[in-house]
């Protein structure tokens, strides 16, 4: 498997290398004694809207981890394990489809962290529905329920790819090309954070709350699976997400400040009225 990855990889990689060109007008730059520190560049704007930025970011993978580490098991726990493959490549297309949907949305854009707030209001909304409805505790054998968690599943997964798309465009936004490779591979930091809490605490309140319970699947040669499932587990995951994703979107509109450009376009807007 390693060896036919790495077979993929390297023709795709090295395809898309001789693909890439520079940008028209672009000139080697001239070679600097000492450029600023990161530091610095961070400094340059209230250290609060860095803050800001690396906590939405990661919020905003902790909550996509922590739905899907357990989405095999609530698309299970809804009657659908027998399609449990099919659903996750769905979700892999989401996850696809947002990091290049978000990122185009967001160059309409005057100021991208809107995309963040869209991002976390789109979470925010699915996640209450299917909080409300019970959707993952009572959505076997109900249709709409069952759509709603789907919902939610590729909803989930498409802001996942679409905010770690755009951290390097609002990056740039905020502080400048010119050190957007260092201060990007900082704020990548929020990314390995976020992988060691949010597939963990998905599993911690899963393995607390609730009782596991057993549901039958029937195979494809007829015989009957029993699977262990914890529906009021996976529900109480989402209260916690919620609860995340609202600080994220409170942030992101408290602490990450709109940019000089994003100003300057506001106030020509009035000047015009």
């Amino acid at each position: 498997m390693f060896f036919i990855l790495a077979g993929v990889y390297f023709v795709m990689m090295f395809v898309g290398h001789l693909l890439l060109k520079k940008p028209e007008g672009w000139h080697e730059p001239q070679k600097k004694e000492k450029g600023e520190g990161i530091l610095s560049v961070i400094k340059s704007k209230p250290i609060g809207n860095y803050i800001g930025i690396w906590l939405m970011f990661y919020i905003n993978i902790t909550c996509g981890l922590a739905l899907i580490s357990q989405e095999k098991m609530i698309v299970k726990c809804i009657g659908l394990a027998s399609f449990a493959g099919i659903i996750a490549t769905v979700s892999a297309v989401f996850n696809a489809g947002g990091r290049l949907g978000f990122s185009a949305w967001a160059d309409t854009m005057k100021d991208r962290n809107t995309i963040y707030k869209i991002i976390f209001i789109l979470s925010i909304a699915f996640t209450a529905i299917v909080i409300v409805t019970g959707g993952i505790k009572n959505g076997e054998g109900n249709m709409v329920l069952t759509v709603l968690v789907l919902c939610l599943i590729f909803v989930i997964n498409a802001g996942y790819g679409g905010g770690f798309s755009n951290v390097p465009t609002l990056l740039s936004d905020h502080y400048g090309m010119g050190s957007i490779s260092a201060l990007h591979g900082i704020t990548l930091s929020a990314w390995g954070f976020a992988g060691l809490t949010g597939n963990q605490m998905a599993t911690w309140i899963v393995n607390k709350f609730g009782t596991p319970v057993d549901i039958e699947h029937v195979l494809a040669d007829g015989t009957i699976e029993i699977i262990k499932v914890n529906p009021t587990g996976y529900q109480t995951v989402l209260y916690v997400t919620i609860a995340l994703y609202i600080i994220a979107l409170v942030i992101s509109l408290v602490l990450v400040k709109p940019t000089d450009k994003a100003l300057a376009a506001k106030q020509a807007k009035k000047q015009s009225n």
